[in-house]
């Protein structure tokens, strides 16, 4: 940005008279941005005075208890994933969000590829970038805590487990030389294994606020 403002004060003056249409480009821009940012407050707000409501909203409260899922994502993803109790094994999960490896066999040989990509593609962004937060150190941030208030000491115990295993295992696959959106997608795949798991844990619980720690 510095480069472009020093290029801007060392232009020609046959250059300078465009510099009211890029301000204005730049303000038109600016405008969109501030706009998209308060219809997407103005949605937050109507989503959570509406959650509370929804048979997901208890799954909505405990999978924000793991790093990466706020809100928005936990809704977008009950949204898109539904009842996960209908599910025996979280495989089920991955295989239909399309974070599995393809294979590739031939005789004796069996050789993995690139993740399959089926079915759901929203689910598995919202994944992959909550993913993304797993490459710093396992800690309980500010806002992490704030989410944990109310929450069953089981579910904040196993969104711990979480933390300690997906940052300790990012850390390993980059170490080996994998690219990094390698380990980050691994780390997704791991990652609804978890949401899986707290989201059946929060089925077998009668009544979520009545376990808190």
């Amino acid at each position: 940005m510095l480069a472009s403002a020093n290029n801007v004060f060392s232009a020609r003056p046959d250059d300078i008279r465009f510099l009211p249409r890029i301000l204005l480009a730049f303000e038109e821009y600016r405008r969109t941005i501030e706009d998209r940012l308060a219809q997407c407050e103005r949605l937050e707000t109507a989503l959570r005075q509406m959650a509370p409501q929804w048979r997901f909203y208890p799954v909505v409260k405990t999978l924000q208890a793991l790093r990466g899922i706020q809100f928005t994502s936990a809704i977008g993803l009950l949204a898109e994933l539904g009842d996960l109790s209908r599910l025996d094994h979280p495989r089920q999960l991955t295989a239909w969000l399309g974070l599995t490896p393809s294979e590739h066999s031939s005789g004796q040989r069996r050789r993995l590829g690139s993740i399959t990509k089926a079915s759901n593609g929203h689910a598995r962004h919202l994944l992959v970038e909550a993913a993304w937060s797993y490459r710093h150190p396992a800690k309980v941030s500010p806002a992490i805590q704030k989410r944990h208030e109310g929450l069953p000491k089981a579910i904040i115990d196993r969104a711990w487990d979480a933390q300690l295993r997906l940052c300790k295992r990012y850390r390993r696959l980059v170490a080996r030389g994998k690219h990094r959106n390698v380990a980050v997608i691994a780390i997704a795949r791991e990652l609804a294994a978890f949401v899986w798991d707290i989201a059946r844990m929060t089925s077998r619980m009668p009544d979520p606020q009545m376990h808190t720690h």
